[in-house]
């Protein structure tokens, strides 16, 4: 089963198969990331800039700001869940209390 990928709303909303999954305002904590110099980035998402697939990871870049210094800018690919059932389509998104690691060069598929 083909795994459909969307943004919606302005980029407020990542849709996966066809139901809203994964919304903005969500606190990010990452690692090694180029928003900006913090060790660990306290990550205020506001808004999804590109989404993708690489199955069965769901992914995205996010437009957003850190919240300890203020600097604002959009990651690297992060992964905001999986399709754990490809039949089905379920998902299953994130622990948002982890540390994510943003990735530069994973292969994608547009959705």
């Amino acid at each position: 089963m083909t795994t459909a990928v969307h943004q919606l709303d302005d980029g407020a909303w990542i849709s996966v198969n066809d139901s809203r999954e994964v919304n903005v305002s969500n606190l990010w904590l990452l690692a090694e990331s180029d928003v900006c110099g913090c060790e660990l980035v306290d990550f205020l998402a506001e808004g999804f800039v590109d989404v993708g697939v690489d199955h069965p990871n769901i992914q995205a870049k996010v437009a957003g700001q850190c919240i300890s210094c203020g600097q604002s800018g959009v990651t690297d690919w992060l992964t905001v869940g999986r399709v754990i059932d490809p039949e089905t389509g379920e998902f299953s998104g994130v622990e948002l209390s982890s540390v994510h690691l943003p990735s530069k060069s994973t292969q994608r598929s547009r959705g």
